[in-house]
């Protein structure tokens, strides 16, 4: 029996919405500042979010269609809230808008002011305004359009009845075009001809370049977001097959395509084009497994391996079989090293085959990992997610931020695309030691080695992302000396009083729908801790969504790693088959363990902490 919290109490506290505070100002208005006041009259959807986040990603693109369906009633507003100090930066800000095509009115809010004022704890977040100005739900993670979608419509009938709906067009301003050949390219492969092929992630294609890196030699895809032979949802990794065709992950599809050089013709070999939930199949034939957010593949070990961003594991693909596999992870988000099966990784990026070694940029914990033959994970660079900076040296203490490429170099050593820092890193596995190659590059997010290897000369080709070009360099004998920089996340820890902590996973079915216990419990929290020392008890799995947890003494702080999944369908006998929708969502909470602190620790998921809520 589940006694989730809260399951069955109304969805309508009603909760006087906070201002909308960003110092960083708005974005696709025309330059117009808006407040809730100038709002009055719409339903308004706040999207906490923050642009390294899959996760974030994938909300952008749950609520495409309901933005579209209920434009002149609906304002979806993107309260963007930095976890790295690179997207406190407006520019990184403007750029991301832009590279992921938000269409609708954002917030820049460096110091997370708007962030603190809801009482956010996770990214992605979304709270529900309604015309009146009272937040009516909140729901955190993945899974919740069709939720929010019912309630849009039982806000519109209801405050069409009342009179306080107002219709028309929203205050969203598409920013100018800008004219280059490439917009935020993602990944790049030198073909054995010597050209360049790139994934030009924005504009949906591929693009091969002459071995200049410049000159534009043909376009592959129609450049429209779709899912057919030719169309790409925001490419990113390549990959050169034994067969001579590319294989790219096609992100946003959750699909690997392959790409022939010779013919172009381009086709699916995994994937179905819709994401993987917890409960999905993960192995079995290529076609009828879904992904998630495949961001960069590599051959090694006669399998193309995958980076699984939007799970945090690395998945394969036997082309001999046409199967695919979850070959390392677990689903969780974090730095645990091991066995494959028990590791932890949080949104891979990027890979890079080297004999026998698979290296792995391990964007969320800002660490350069990597798989040996054996299949045991180790990290060579990085701490955890909540450390990250620009700082050299014996690889124990070096700081990344943030890093989406890996490539492996002649000697043995790799270059790491140090895509927040702005920066070229190498990492070198004889002597244990980080350098700096180049700085002021604007977030490059891969490179290609170039050049004879034998000459004691060779270049590197780096894709500058958000300066929508590749870029040559000359590997340089002696590294950059770089000012050492450490950085910790900005958000706050949560204070908690030492020995017994209540933790509350939120959970409300949507109007219309109930759990689903048709197949045992529909619910599943995991809760873990960095340090393990700091939980006592409390750590595990299991189907109830609250859960006693004990801190130990003598920990002081640390992070509480929750994850919780609920599953919903339709509720009315009449419908054989009723529709069913997961809803999930890993939390990572920095906790400061300390004399009077709170007892009680309130994730929601869905709907409201009526704990918490005050008229």
């Amino acid at each position: 029996m589940n006694d989730a919290p809260a399951s069955n109490a109304p969805r309508r506290a009603r909760v006087r919405a906070p201002e909308l505070v960003g110092k960083g100002g708005w974005l696709n208005t025309g330059g117009k500042e808006y407040t809730l006041a100038d709002l009055r009259g719409r339903i308004v959807i706040l999207d906490f979010w923050t642009f390294c986040c899959v996760n974030c990603l994938h909300v952008l693109d749950e609520l495409r269609e309901l933005e579209e369906r209920h434009r002149d009633t609906v304002v979806i507003i993107g309260v963007h809230s930095p976890k790295f100090v690179h997207e406190a930066e407006h520019q990184a800000v403007v750029d991301a808008v832009e590279r992921y095509e938000v269409e609708h009115p954002v917030l820049d809010d460096p110091e997370l002011a708007t962030w603190k004022q809801y009482a956010v704890r996770a990214w992605p977040t979304l709270v529900v305004i309604d015309p009146e100005g009272y937040v009516v739900a909140q729901h955190a993670g993945e899974g919740h359009a069709h939720a929010i979608e019912t309630l849009v419509g039982e806000l519109e009938a209801e405050h069409e009845a009342k009179g306080t709906l107002r219709r028309g067009d929203g205050p969203y301003v598409p920013p100018e075009p800008v004219a280059t050949d490439l917009r935020f390219p993602g990944k790049a492969l030198r073909l054995p001809g010597g050209t360049f092929l790139v994934s030009d992630t924005t504009r949906h294609q591929l693009v091969e370049l002459a071995a200049d890196g410049e000159t534009v030699l043909r376009r592959i895809g129609s450049g429209e977001r779709g899912f057919g032979a030719d169309a790409f949802s925001e490419p990113q990794g390549l990959a050169l097959l034994p067969d001579g065709k590319v294989a790219v992950a096609d992100t946003v599809n959750h699909a690997i395509r392959t790409f022939d050089p010779e013919t172009g013709e381009v086709a699916t070999v995994a994937g179905t084009g819709k994401q993987w939930w917890q409960g999905s199949a993960t192995s079995g034939p290529a076609r009828e497994v879904d992904l998630s957010s495949p961001w960069d593949v590599a051959w090694w070990q006669d399998r193309l391996w995958i980076a699984m961003a939007g799970v945090h594991q690395l998945w394969t693909y036997d082309p001999a079989t046409e199967t695919v596999e979850a070959a390392a992870g677990t689903t969780n988000e974090g730095l645990v090293d091991g066995p494959a099966a028990e590791a932890w990784f949080a949104q891979p990026s990027g890979l890079a085959a080297a004999g026998d070694r698979l290296w792995v940029a391990d964007s969320e914990t800002s660490a350069v990992r990597w798989l040996d033959t054996d299949l045991v994970v180790h990290t060579a660079v990085g701490t955890g997610l909540f450390d990250f900076g620009h700082r050299d040296g014996d690889a124990a203490q070096a700081l990344l931020q943030h890093p989406l490429g890996v490539t492996a170099l002649p000697d043995g050593s790799v270059a790491v695309s140090d895509t927040y820092n702005h920066a070229l890193r190498r990492y070198d596995p004889a002597t244990g030691e980080v350098s700096t190659l180049a700085t002021d590059l604007r977030e490059p997010s891969d490179a290609v080695l170039v050049g004879d290897e034998g000459s004691g000369d060779p270049e590197i080709v780096v894709v500058e992302s958000a300066r929508h070009r590749l870029t040559r360099l000359r590997l340089p004998e002696e590294a950059v000396r770089v000012e050492s920089v450490a950085h910790r996340t900005q958000r706050a820890a949560t204070e908690v009083g030492p020995g017994k902590l209540r933790l509350d996973v939120i959970f409300q079915a949507p109007a219309g729908q109930k759990l689903d216990l048709r197949y045992g419990p529909s619910t599943r929290l995991l809760v873990s801790s960095t340090p393990p020392e700091l939980l006592a008890s409390g750590d595990g799995a299991d189907t109830d969504l609250a859960r006693d947890l004990v801190l130990a003494d003598g920990v002081t702080e640390g992070v509480l790693h929750v994850s919780a999944m609920a599953a919903s369908c339709d509720d009315d006998p009449a419908i054989e088959y009723p529709a069913c929708h997961v809803h999930q969502q890993d939390w990572g909470v920095p906790v400061r363990v300390v004399e009077g602190g709170t007892e009680r620790l309130a994730l929601v998921l869905a709907g409201m902490d009526e704990g918490a809520a005050q008229e």
